[in-house]
């Protein structure tokens, strides 16, 4: 007799998910009726639907937010005359507009769903770099910037999402892993590419030229758009609209999530929901620890191809010698998230991530010699990008329910992308070339990561154990079935992943 999945209503202590899973005979009224081959079969095809899809479209706007790093040692800063600050400026305003539309946009995308919303942002973004290849002086720059944050802020909060609507809690964080790995394949195509493209000779009608690094900015946006197009045509609605799964698949895919999360996939986002998730702690742990790995991220993202050049290294080679260091952070951060979600813990990688960023982060504060600081560059890399999916994930992991998931996913990019704002100012010109104050700030945020994972383990294994021992089971007296089931993570069956 096959056996099926059933879900237990109480989880024991040592489970970190919502849920206990166990076998049952087929025909128990209790069991959801399907088998656990059956189950595979239909992870299997989303994964192959969705997750390629998800990668290409997140690495096309990470491409297109950092190709202002690799433009500026193509020519930009001296032929829109960025003297001082006025690089930082540009940048930084970019981060501001981005933040501010991260929870809005998850809002918007839970009323209107996926399918076009998404595309559509990528789209709008691709169209704001092919402009960005026209700007001619420093306040243009900074309008195409802004607008280039309108568009990119509901991406990231917008796939990750996308994907916790399809997939189970111990099945996220290598999805989003591979997916937000994208910024690190990013960060090595972009290298190559911003090389070849800016050899392109001069072309164009008079008075706009195109050439070295504004054909970076004009092709790679056209690249981002025409890849956008395509993507309503993979990208389903919901996982009973999935055209890659049969009918039964298809059910299969919606009841799993229901049954998990003790939610309506299609429940709108109400007050109690935006309230539930600004409220909850390990959103905050999640945050801060994003905002420190953001600092990173995004600083070596977008001035790795200037350090590497202040080592003496000149333009085209500084270019090329970031790709084998983005390269390695990409397989390291999809690495580590299959672990993850292998052995159901996430504080524990984050935390021990931070020793290669601590370390890497010393050499290149104390160290000397252009080949022990580049040795450095890769162990900062390797240390951080593991981090941002880590924390997202963590904190998606933890929110119940579809409604509040949106409002997380975006509460804590939004908090996070701070993180990018401080970078931005972290490597000023006047600390060139060795970047002390940089490189510090960077160690200090390392360290930030440390103590944040750690923290966000003890809280995650302290309250397990309360609910378990009954200390939250207050929360369901005078409730009714539909308030309890409502509770979301609150409710005292509800366990963290720690």
């Amino acid at each position: 007799m096959a056996a099926t999945l059933r879900v237990d209503e109480k989880s024991d202590i040592d489970q970190p998910d919502a849920v206990a899973v166990e076998t049952k005979s087929d025909g128990s009224a209790e069991g959801p009726g399907w088998t656990v081959e059956e189950e595979t079969v239909v992870r299997r095809k989303l994964d192959w639907q969705l997750v390629p899809t998800v990668t290409i479209l997140y690495l096309l706007c990470f491409l297109d937010r950092i190709n202002i790093g690799n433009a500026r040692i193509q020519g930009l800063q001296e032929d829109l005359d960025l003297h001082g600050y006025r690089f930082n400026i540009a940048t930084s305003i970019f981060y501001v507009i981005y933040l501010v539309v991260e929870v809005p946009s998850n809002i918007i995308l839970k009323h209107v769903g996926p399918r076009f919303y998404l595309p559509g942002l990528v789209v709008g973004f691709g169209v704001v770099s092919i402009a960005t290849a026209f700007v001619h002086n420093f306040e243009q720059l900074c309008a195409l910037r802004a607008l280039l944050g309108v568009f990119e802020g509901g991406t990231m909060p917008g796939l990750s999402f996308f994907l916790s609507s399809f997939y189970k809690r111990e099945e996220l964080y290598f999805r989003i892993g591979i997916f937000v790995s994208a910024a690190s394949i990013a960060g090595a195509f972009g290298g190559l590419l911003a090389a070849g493209l800016s050899q392109i000779p001069e072309w164009g009608v008079a008075g706009s030229q195109l050439h070295t690094w504004r054909n970076i900015f004009f092709f790679e946006g056209i690249i981002t758009v025409i890849a956008a197009l395509f993507a309503p045509l993979i990208l389903p609605q919901s996982p009973e609209t999935s055209t890659h799964l049969t009918a039964r698949q298809q059910w299969i895919a919606a009841e799993r999530l229901r049954l998990e999360h003790k939610a309506h996939a299609h429940e709108k986002v109400r007050p109690r929901h935006v309230r539930r998730a600004l409220l909850n702690i390990n959103n905050y742990i999640c945050a801060a620890g994003f905002f420190a790995i953001n600092i990173t991220v995004q600083g070596l993202s977008v001035f790795m191809p200037t350090i590497l050049r202040e080592l003496g290294w000149q333009s085209l080679q500084a270019q090329y010698y970031t790709v084998p260091v983005y390269v390695a952070a990409s397989l390291i951060a999809i690495a580590v998230s299959f672990i993850s979600d292998k052995t159901r813990k996430r504080g524990l990688y984050l935390a021990i991530f931070t020793f290669l960023g601590i370390t890497g982060f010393s050499m290149l504060r104390w160290g000397q010699g252009s080949q022990l600081k580049y040795a450095a560059v890769w162990l900062c890399a390797l240390g951080a990008f593991p981090g941002g999916p880590g924390f997202l994930s963590w904190g998606l992991n933890n929110a119940a329910g579809p409604a509040v998931r949106a409002v997380s996913g975006g509460w804590i990019v939004t908090l996070g992308t701070m993180g990018g704002i401080l970078a931005v100012w972290a490597y000023l010109p006047n600390d060139g070339p060795s970047f002390p104050i940089g490189h510090t700030i960077n160690l200090v945020a390392q360290i930030c990561v440390l103590f944040l994972s750690s923290f966000g383990i003890f809280y995650c294994l302290r309250e397990n154990k309360l609910r378990s021992r009954g200390a939250r089971d207050h929360r369901l007296v005078g409730l009714t079935e539909e308030e309890k089931i409502d509770l979301g993570h609150l409710h005292p069956d509800f366990r963290y992943m720690s």
